[in-house]
């Protein structure tokens, strides 16, 4: 029976909540924030991959930036309440974009720069009802992997194919398998911003990216974005729930709604598209979905602690020292682990996920070798040091998703 992520977080100190801070809002403990780290690099690493540079913004704004992006009519209720400060109304943000679509316009732009991609591990604020919150899964801070591309027409096709990719390449190195890709379209009513040719083209567009990449899908309407169709990745977590993790969302209404700009080769000014994409979706949900498909025991990259190195006794203390300088050194995470018996010792690392355990003992230091159990495997083997830390690097470096095999 898989555990669920919450009891996973109590019992490897991953993550805590405290009734004086309040619901909704996790306390990333250091074990939880190696997790989030990591996965914060490869969101980095994937995002400037695919053209984005980085930028930063503020947490919070002025309730005016949300009337014009339209935010605040859609979702006011779901927004933390105004804070007058001196005499003016400022917000915590919902989402990031509004302050990325005045990134674009912080100086006019020519057709030669396009598409402009800016991406930005941001944190977003949703005033959350305390009886739907759980674990990492529902908070009301969301720290969340949030890129935006600004382009003309013609090219969001290829935009969509390339965020596709990007998607594709994240879930490999994860080992998420996606369930399908939904086109979410415009439903009935009126609570859709925008004209309904841009709709129909927009939607088209999306179409077009998919069968280009060869992807089968399923349109849902009435599940779109209020300011435009978009792409959502489905998953099912090891519960068997059905989620939508990544996205790839059109959107028309901002750059009209910020009167976002472009000089054309002809010299006139055009409207460019704004694509929002998100590759990991937000790190409190990732983690919770990895942390449940993997039951704790990271992939050697995401382990909180990659190796410990236990001694015998106290005359191995100075061997076990020297093969920690030379893990440290290459960046890898690894402790020495010397209080208590040796199978206490084991069984604490063990129950703590630990991918790689090392033991030096009097066999060890004379044969000049290292006794290793991978217990991912249940496997143990004797390796020289050096063979040793080829392997565990070489696991980290390329992000595999289990330990090495002997």
């Amino acid at each position: 029976m898989d555990i669920d992520h919450r009891a996973l977080g109590r019992e490897l100190e991953l993550f805590a909540t405290a009734p004086i801070v309040g619901a909704g809002l996790p306390l990333w403990l250091p074990d939880g924030a190696v997790i989030r780290a990591e996965l914060e690099a490869l969101a980095v690493e994937e995002a400037a991959r695919s053209g984005c540079r980085r930028v930063y913004t503020p947490v919070l704004a002025k309730r005016e930036l949300y009337e014009k992006s339209g935010h605040w009519a859609k979702f006011s209720e779901d927004m933390f309440p105004e804070m007058k400060v001196g005499g003016e109304s400022f917000v915590l943000r919902p989402a990031n974009c509004p302050h990325h679509a005045q990134v674009y316009a912080a100086r006019g732009r020519s057709y030669r720069e396009l598409p402009f991609r800016v991406s930005e591990l941001g944190s977003m604020f949703r005033s959350e009802l305390s009886g739907v919150l759980g674990g990492l899964s529902r908070v009301r801070q969301i720290s969340l992997d949030d890129a935006h591309v600004f382009c003309a027409p013609e090219q969001v096709s290829g935009e969509v194919v390339l965020a596709l990719r990007a998607i594709a390449r994240c879930y490999d190195v994860l080992g998420i398998d996606v369930a399908y890709y939904r086109l979410s379209l415009r439903g009935s009513g009126d609570n859709y911003l925008g004209r309904d040719d841009q709709w129909v083209d927009a939607s088209e567009q999306l179409r077009d990216a998919l069968r280009s990449l060869g992807q089968e899908f399923v349109e849902a309407e009435g599940e779109a974005a209020f300011y435009g169709p978009k792409i959502d990745v489905q998953v099912v977590d090891s519960q068997g729930r059905e989620e939508t993790l990544s996205t790839v969302q059109l959107d028309f209404n901002q750059p009209e709604r910020f009167d976002l700009e472009y000089t054309g080769e002809d010299g006139a000014k055009h409207r460019p598209l704004m694509i929002h994409r998100g590759l990991l979706s937000s790190m409190e949900r990732m983690v919770a979905l990895l942390v449940e498909r993997y039951q704790g025991r990271m992939p050697p990259w995401l382990a909180p602690m990659q190796v410990s190195i236990l001694p015998v006794d106290a005359g191995h203390l100075d061997a076990a020292a020297e093969l920690l300088d030379v893990l440290l050194a290459e960046r890898v995470r690894a402790q020495i682990v010397d209080s208590g018996t040796l199978g206490s010792r084991i069984r604490a690392v063990r129950h703590h996920r630990d991918p790689y355990i090392a033991v030096l003992g009097d066999a060890e230091l004379r044969d000049g070798v290292v006794n290793v159990t991978v217990p991912a495997h249940s496997q143990r083997a004797q390796l020289k040091a050096e063979r040793f830390v080829e392997n565990v690097v070489a696991d980290i470096r390329r992000r595999a998703r289990e330990p090495f095999r002997q």
